[in-house]
């Protein structure tokens, strides 16, 4: 992966080795609204690698594939015409900020499996998007109700600068599991960590339970 900002991802490598921002506080039923050691805002702030990919619709391609019965590569046209989804949901960055009620529009996650058809042995899914950046989340974390591939927030277009054209949203993990600008979804039997995984941040991320670092 070239273009990244080698500063930042060199001082969030140190945050994991520290253990920045943890508090010791779990909240494992899951109680409360905002997770331990975040903070509410009510903007949208802005975190990339460095890299802001412009992926014009007209060559957005959607490759899903590995594991499946059914391998499918959706351009934008096919992408909206597929059943589409409205869900109202929170942001938990692991940077410590939380954005409430984000209301996405796009395509449900479980549609897409539903047209792929996983094979038996499928059980982990990595997320593959236009500035290089892998993340991993397990099949049926993937799966769960509120997840989709958004194109757009709070009723506009998804702006580049947050994914746009197309993201990933995985409400319940932190949101570097939330892939921006998402060109390829692989299906595999065995977990594969991603960018940040494989740089001391957790394979799983629920923000309850403070699961910031591996």
């Amino acid at each position: 992966m070239s273009g990244f900002n080698e500063k930042l991802t060199a001082a969030k490598q140190a945050w994991a080795r520290a253990g920045r921002l943890l508090t010791g506080q779990p909240d494992p039923d899951k109680h409360l609204r905002l997770p331990p050691g975040q903070r509410l805002v009510s903007n949208w702030p802005v975190l990339d690698l460095g890299v802001q990919p412009h992926v014009p619709t007209d060559q957005w391609r959607l490759d899903i594939d590995g594991a499946v019965e059914n391998p499918v590569s959706l351009d934008w046209d096919a992408f909206g015409k597929l059943p589409q989804v409205e869900d109202v949901s929170d942001i938990h960055c692991v940077t410590q900020w939380s954005r409430y009620d984000n209301r996405w529009q796009g395509v449900s996650t479980r549609v897409l499996m539903e047209l792929v058809k996983p094979r038996p042995e499928a059980a982990h899914v990595i997320l593959h998007a236009h500035d290089g950046y892998t993340t991993n989340v397990r099949l049926d974390h993937f799966t769960e109700a509120d997840c989709l591939v958004a194109h757009s927030h709070d009723g506009q277009p998804l702006s580049r600068e947050h994914g746009g054209p197309a993201r990933l949203v995985i409400p319940r993990y932190y949101f570097w599991k939330s892939a921006k600008w998402i060109k390829r979804i692989e299906l595999s039997a065995v977990d594969r960590p991603g960018f940040w995984e494989v740089r001391g941040y957790h394979n799983v991320g629920d923000p309850w339970l403070e699961e910031r670092y591996g």
